[in-house]
């Protein structure tokens, strides 16, 4: 009995070394297996690299200006009395025609009167040396008074009509003083405070009521300097567009496009520039007289650009480079001289020809000149010679 279980104990032994050895062998070739996948180089990185074209572009350079409304008014009243009524609420949009201010009428209206009153009696005069008149030049006619007495009555019919005529200005006048104590807009757009309030004496053409702006549409002056002036000129006369590029107070968000319609004929001498002026839609009266603006104007056409995304322009003190790939998949490094910008991309002026594939995402995948990449084809920059929203600054 006891024989048997040493047998059976050494067999439960030998098992249990033999699944040891077992289990290191095969520990040991997965080991040998992870070394061997651990030892093989990763695969190239993927990179989107887009073909580069040469494309017309037309070039627009940034200039500063200001908001200015088409008119101004300046009211000032025609004639002088004491402000009745002021009758706009400052700051609100006005209608032409509007009444703004009414001065104290009743003097006037009192001058009309009289004036009717001098007409009327001008009139009868008048009328009285007519019949003089006729009366003479019947009793001439059958010689009952003399020479003299027939002109002297025609020389009275010549005053009394001469004092009708005077009658009837003085009225005019009159009446068109009672007109200029209703002071009304004499154009549509939005109000200013006003300046003389009900009660104060307001004088003729020296006290100044209110302003009044218009607000659509409003225009945008700006100067350019001498040599970018006479190059927008050429390329507008070519028949380039004269849509312009335009933001207002520094924000990003207020961009407007607006139009080229004036040109100074002369260069200011103190400045050496020249004053363009543009004109922008303002319907909701959102666009304020004196706002800063930015102005992109077109300076120059480029017949065979070529651009690059400016993601792909990386930097090394003051060189720039950009990654090319080769027909085998090498990542190149190709320094470049840059130009303007034209929206998200860069004018290439040296370093690059058509046809060169550039990574434009994942430049920071490639850790030195040489390096193998998986290149992915995206979309080329489309032709922008048509579009003349695109901005060009200098880079």
């Amino acid at each position: 009995m006891g024989s048997l279980t040493q047998r059976v104990l050494s067999a439960s032994n030998r098992t249990m070394i033999l699944f040891l050895l077992v289990t290191a062998l095969l520990t040991g070739c997965e080991a040998k297996s992870e070394e061997a996948a651990s030892s093989q180089p990763p695969p190239p990185p993927e990179v989107e690299i887009t073909q580069i074209v040469a494309q017309p572009v037309v070039l627009r350079e940034s200039f500063t200006g200001r908001v200015e409304a088409a008119e101004t008014v300046k009211l000032r009243p025609r004639v002088s009395g004491y402000i009745q009524e002021v009758a706009f609420e400052e700051g609100k949009q006005v209608e032409q025609g509007d009444l703004l201010f009414l001065i104290d009428p009743r003097p006037y209206q009192a001058r009309v009167s009289a004036a009717q009153a001098d007409l009327a009696q001008a009139k009868s005069q008048s009328a009285q040396a007519g019949s003089e008149a006729e009366r003479a030049r019947v009793l001439l006619g059958r010689q009952a008074i003399s020479q003299e007495v027939h002109d002297q009555r025609q020389a009275a019919l010549n005053s009394a009509r001469a004092m009708v005529d005077a009658a009837e200005a003085a009225l005019d006048n009159a009446e068109l003083d009672l007109e200029y104590t209703r002071i009304t807009a004499p154009v549509s757009g939005r109000v200013g405070r006003a300046m003389v309030t009900r009660g104060n004496l307001a004088n003729a053409d020296q006290s100044l009521l209110t302003t009044l702006v218009t607000i659509d549409p409003i225009h945008v002056y700006f100067e350019a300097d001498e040599q970018a002036a006479f190059a927008s000129n050429a390329l507008l006369n070519e028949g380039a567009s004269n849509s312009l590029n335009i933001e207002l107070g520094g924000d990003a968000a207020r961009q407007f496009t607006g139009t080229l319609d004036f040109i100074d004929n002369r260069l200011n001498p103190n400045t050496g520039t020249l004053q363009f002026r543009a004109v922008l839609a303002n319907p909701d009266g959102s666009i304020r007289p004196g706002e800063f603006a930015r102005v992109e104007m077109p300076v120059a056409r480029l017949e065979q650009a070529l651009l690059v995304d400016r993601k792909a322009i990386l930097t090394d003190q003051d060189r720039r480079y950009v990654y090319v790939v080769d027909e085998n998949n090498l990542a190149e490094r190709r320094q470049v001289t840059t130009g303007r910008q034209v929206e998200e991309q860069t004018v290439i002026s040296e370093g690059l020809s058509a046809g060169d594939r550039v990574i434009v995402n994942g430049v920071q995948k490639v850790f030195f000149p040489g390096m193998e990449v998986s290149p992915q084809s995206v979309a080329a920059a489309p032709a922008v010679d048509a579009q003349p929203a695109i901005a060009a600054r200098e880079d």
